[in-house]
């Protein structure tokens, strides 16, 4: 099995870290990164796998060089040096001093019990949209990560959309390589954005677990709403961890109540034509040279953020109203499909707690 080579410091609870770091499968791909969660903090290893004639090894060693994080956000910035190191020690097993002068550059403060960390510092060169946004939901990561996952789902984003605004347990499966499905995870989380101020302290907030294999099940079970990634298909029989199961771009839930969900309505269509219509107009006024301040993955997170900021304005103003009505026009003016979306709807008044009674008619025939 896996084991725990080398790390700094010495006395850090590692228990499990040596099956995060490596995913199940990895033996049969040549390279990858991951994601993942261990207890408060966050961590990214680059894997290598490498051949050697070596009875003892089976014929090919594997590592994975990683580092911890109280934070996700700056993470992708060592990759480059995670992928050097990884192949240094494939190579040069045992030599770990650019890893000790990494640890003796970087090392900081990790977060005290309660989870936040006790220096933080301003992070200034953010671009200016990010300041709305959760300190947790930006990944520094490669250009393009937001547009592949447009076009891998397509239309079915616009599930993902309601399944992440609902918080619900949302498990993406797919075979190695995991990086790029790690930024899926990312992506998913980044759909459900509010900004308005005073909303759902009681709600559950969208945990990007990123990638998590057999053992974290029990870690999962506890949790009431999470998205994260794996590359065992144990998991899709475990429906008592899962609300929502995404296999490659087949995205499915066991819950009967949530299977309306996955029907695409003609709201969901209008949606997704003005998200890439926004996005033309972007690549165009970039080409033309325009606007190069701009990026793809600031376009994306202001869409969605902007439709759940209108649906959930609304809802507090009808919900603050003297009848507290939510009519089809409301439906209607928050981007929503009267019909095709009251279960979202209903789902989403439960959710948030919103005391708002609605009126949608429900015509049994068409």
């Amino acid at each position: 099995g896996n084991m725990v080579e080398w790390c700094l410091p010495q006395d850090i609870d590692l228990e499990g870290v040596e099956f995060k770091s490596m995913a199940s499968g990895s033996h049969k791909i040549q390279s990858d990164f991951i994601y993942f969660r261990k207890g408060l903090c966050f961590g990214l290893a680059c894997f290598a796998n490498m051949p050697v004639e070596s009875e003892l090894e089976r014929g090919a060693r594997m590592k994975s060089v990683g580092i911890l994080s109280p934070s996700y956000t700056l993470l992708y910035r060592y990759m480059h040096f995670l992928e050097n190191q990884v192949r240094h020690q494939l190579e040069m097993p045992g030599h770990y001093s650019h890893l000790e002068a990494f640890y003796d550059d970087k090392k900081g403060v990790l977060p005290d019990s309660k989870g936040t960390p006790s220096s933080q510092q301003p992070v200034h060169w953010l671009p200016s949209i990010h300041r709305y946004m959760y300190p947790e939901m930006k990944i520094t990561h490669p250009a393009g990560c937001m547009s592949q996952f447009i076009k891998f789902f397509g239309e079915q984003i616009l599930v993902l959309w309601k399944f992440a605004l609902l918080r619900k347990r949302i498990l993406i499966f797919s075979p190695p390589p995991v990086g790029v499905v790690c930024y899926r995870v990312y992506c998913c989380c980044c759909l459900a954005n509010v900004s308005l101020p005073g909303l759902g302290g009681t709600v559950p907030e969208s945990k990007p677990f990123f990638y998590v294999n057999v053992a974290d099940i029990e870690m999962l079970e506890t949790e009431v709403s999470y998205v994260a990634c794996t590359t065992e298909k144990i998991f899709e029989q475990k429906r008592d961890l899962y609300d929502v199961y995404v296999d490659n771009q087949n995205v499915k839930t066991h819950h009967e109540r949530l299977q309306p969900l996955l029907k695409i309505n003609n709201a969901d269509k209008e949606k997704y034509r003005r998200l890439n219509d926004q996005r033309q107009m972007l690549m165009y006024s970039q080409e033309v040279g325009e606007d190069c301040s701009s990026c793809e993955e600031d376009l994306f997170i202001l869409f969605f953020m902007e439709q759940n900021n209108r649906i959930f304005q609304t809802l507090m103003e009808v919900s603050a109203s003297q009848d507290k009505t939510l009519t089809a026009d409301h439906a209607r003016g928050m981007g929503l499909d009267p019909q095709g979306d009251r279960s979202f709807l209903m789902d989403l008044l439960e959710v948030y707690g919103i005391d708002v009674m609605l009126v949608i008619d429900n015509p049994c025939c068409t």
